[in-house]
């Protein structure tokens, strides 16, 4: 598929298959996350695969909707704040280069005919505790991966017009 048709068809996955996922269909995924540009190209990330199945119980204290743990994986992204490239005001880009790595697992997903849902709004301690994370690295974004078991609603966005500001 092009990528307008798979930017148009991605949605938030809700519902999943408990089918496994085979090997190389994975691989791809995280091949796209490898490749993602970050700043500077400083790759100061970290992608975990959760095998759902193992970890129903410890999912559910990191996000506690049951479609989270449905799919038969759970990918997080951790960034990894010393790693990250600065900018000159301090902004460091470490969320930044996290949605970008968590985007590009979605896109080649979706392109796979995987689902994915976007989660943000994940207990950080409990993520923290379940990975083992050391202190120099945050927990950023996860997603469920899995074969969709919904179909997409209708996608509700504003206006170009309200987005997009030309400078002239």
């Amino acid at each position: 598929m092009d990528f307008q048709e798979l930017i148009t068809k991605r949605y938030s996955v809700r519902n999943y298959k408990t089918d496994d996922i085979p090997a190389d269909v994975l691989d791809k995924v995280l091949e796209a996350a490898r490749l993602a540009p970050t700043a500077a190209n400083r790759q100061s990330f970290k992608v975990f695969v959760i095998k759902t199945a193992k970890f129903k119980d410890e999912l559910k204290k990191i996000y506690p909707r049951e479609w989270f743990s449905q799919a038969p994986y759970v990918i997080g992204v951790c960034g990894i704040p010393e790693g990250n490239w600065v900018r000159r005001d301090g902004k460091n880009y470490m969320d930044v280069d996290a949605a970008i790595v968590m985007d590009h697992i979605i896109l080649a997903a979706a392109d796979l005919g995987l689902g994915t849902c976007w989660i943000g709004a994940f207990d950080a301690d409990a993520a923290r505790q379940f990975l083992a994370l050391p202190q120099n690295m945050e927990p950023i974004v996860f997603t469920p991966l899995g074969y969709p078991a919904d179909s997409p609603g209708r996608k509700i966005r504003k206006s170009i017009d309200e987005l997009v500001v030309y400078k002239k």
